[in-house]
């Protein structure tokens, strides 16, 4: 699902990026933040009707260490567009890490159901093409937000088309089961990442005297830690 409204709003979104005053007083730079406010209660809307339902109905019917295989065997295929960016960020050492892991929790871990890698001392961590747009230097452009897929500034849209062709998967050549594996494996992915923040975000939502704001600056914080990959982030220390 994801990845089919990247692809159909991708020309659009990267139209409006080349249009938007990045000059933002508010630090925000979120120039469609009327915009993005209606889509934002529209997903939460979508989230409240069927996604947090269905989130909800996983973690009641399927015992906590299949979630947890289920979560490691998706976390694994995911390894290869890791790997990929890492070589293109230069980062050869976590690039040595991500094929130990995958090779170990492939065949160790039984096809990544368990992750064998973590306990023999090969951290994990995640890397894809918005991130490493971001390394080379490509400005994330305006603040936005996507129906169901939720928050996806331009670059993070054209990282995430970039990694479908880092994907060894999307070489597949039989077209049937490809569609059928990239709809599962999507549907699987979101209920998984949603099943495994069901309490941080009702106690995000709780808390915040402005929801949407709260998730604008918690993905900016995150997105911004991963680029720097949990580097101190040095770029706006005052002169001394």
């Amino acid at each position: 699902m994801r990845g089919f409204l990247t692809a159909a709003g991708a020309s659009a979104m990267l139209l409006l990026a080349g249009c938007a005053n990045v000059d933002d007083p508010s630090g925000a730079n979120d120039p469609y933040e009327s915009w993005n406010r209606q889509v934002f209660d529209f997903n939460q809307q979508v989230d409240k009707a069927v996604i947090k339902p269905v989130a909800q109905a996983y973690v009641a019917a399927v015992p906590e260490p299949a979630r947890e295989g289920v979560h490691n065997f998706l976390v694994n295929l995911n390894l290869p567009v890791t790997f990929a960016n890492d070589v293109l960020q230069g980062e050869i050492e976590r690039s040595t890490e991500t094929v130990a892991r995958f090779s170990v929790n492939s065949t160790l871990g039984v096809a990544g159901l368990v992750d064998v890698a973590s306990d023999m001392g090969l951290p994990f961590h995640t890397e894809d093409f918005g991130q490493t747009l971001a390394v080379w230097g490509v400005q994330e452009g305006p603040y936005l937000v996507l129906p169901i897929a939720g928050p996806d500034p331009p670059r993070d849209i054209a990282g995430q088309i970039g990694d479908t062709f880092l994907d060894p998967w999307t070489y597949y050549p039989h077209i049937r089961e490809k569609f059928w594996w990239s709809v599962g494996r999507s549907v699987l992915s979101g209920i998984d990442l949603r099943s495994r923040n069901l309490e941080s975000l009702d106690a995000i939502e709780r808390q915040s005297i402005d929801f949407y704001a709260s998730i604008r600056s918690l993905y900016r914080q995150n997105r911004n830690n991963e680029i720097r990959n949990g580097k101190p982030d040095v770029t706006n220390l005052p002169n001394l």
